[in-house]
């Protein structure tokens, strides 16, 4: 394993694996309410496909690996996919982003097929503002159905159990008290994401709040502290409550961008490569991969892809890519 580094000579060892753009739930800042047209099925990888994009990688130095989607558990197959992976040398840990709709019902298996660690995504404590945000489909608009996935996640050994929280003015900045107090007695590990602009979501774009407003918001807990962790392996910084059982992390792409030393890139259900999370730019490894590529061939596509990474996005300026809806990036 020789290990992989971009142009800026950032190493590059986490790849995010998109294995569906469908979704149960229609969340206000990644989709219109109508959903979006979802890929042909035979445009999506099948799990041997990813499968050898990811041995390629790991090969090239790619160490963990995050299963995204849309929504991952929609996916028939989800713990054999991931029980591939974990027989693949050099994959040193295995997590998985979900909206937890379905987690309780895989939870165990994934667990024992090789998954480490999850994240779940929900933006609010309350059921009838999470079916405003949410918008579910086929009964995902419950968020009691969130709450025993996490149970069952912790329960199966997923731990730490990360609790993902899209923080919107107006709409769901009224509980950040909330999820943060959750952290002092029940052990839950809270992350606060800065809203990201992004093609997909209704006309009327939400407006997010920046760390420094958030930590402002959370000071009347008490004054937090930096929290060393050993687990996890992404841009969030975290802290502590005096006496807390759980953290409090900031992803903060926006007013505090990370891009400096960012480890990533991204590959897509469509198999394309995508350097950059905020970035048009991707490699198709779809076609190369089906006309029959050598895994040498298809480990030089990958290089190339991270070879463009670039320095930083461009949020800033105003730039927001408009190519595909978020669902079908992989987060």
């Amino acid at each position: 394993m020789t290990g992989i580094s971009d142009s800026f000579l950032r190493p590059i060892n986490y790849l995010r694996v998109s294995v569906t753009d469908r979704c149960n739930l229609r969340c206000v800042y990644c989709m219109p309410e109508e959903g979006v047209p979802w890929m042909a099925r035979s445009n999506i990888l099948t799990y041997e496909e990813l499968s050898s994009i990811i041995r390629a990688s790991v090969e090239l130095g790619i160490s963990k690996i995050r299963i995204t989607g849309g929504e991952p558990l929609v996916r028939t197959g989800i713990a054999d996919f991931i029980k591939m992976i974990d027989q693949i040398p050099g994959v040193e840990e295995i997590a998985m982003t979900t909206n937890g709709i379905l987690l309780s019902r895989y939870a165990a298996d994934i667990k024992k097929a090789g998954l480490r660690r999850v994240n779940v995504s929900m933006d609010t404590l309350k059921p009838e503002k999470f079916k405003k945000i949410c918008r579910g489909v086929d009964s995902g608009g419950d968020i009691a159905r969130v709450i025993e996935g996490i149970q069952a996640a912790r329960e199966a050994g997923l731990n730490p159990v990360k609790i993902n929280m899209v923080v919107m003015a107006g709409i769901n900045d009224d509980e950040i008290l909330d999820f943060a107090s959750k952290t002092l007695d029940e052990e839950w590990h809270v992350r606060f994401i800065e809203l990201m602009p992004f093609t997909g979501h209704d006309g009327s774009t939400p407006t997010g709040l920046t760390t420094r407003e958030l930590k402002q918001r959370i000071d009347p807990l008490g004054h937090m502290v930096p929290f060393k962790h050993q687990w996890g392996n992404g841009p969030a910084k975290y802290y502590k409550l005096p006496g807390a059982r759980g953290t409090i992390g900031f992803i903060s792409a926006l007013s505090e961008h990370f891009c400096f030393n960012c480890n990533r890139i991204r590959l897509t259900a469509d198999g394309k490569l995508r350097p950059c999370l905020m970035s048009e730019n991707m490699i198709d490894l779809r076609e190369p991969l089906r006309g029959g590529m050598a895994a040498e061939q298809l480990k030089e596509l990958i290089q190339k892809a991270v070879s463009a990474k670039p320095k930083g996005h461009l949020l800033g300026e105003g730039h927001k890519p408009n190519d595909r809806p978020f669902c079908q990036v992989g987060g």
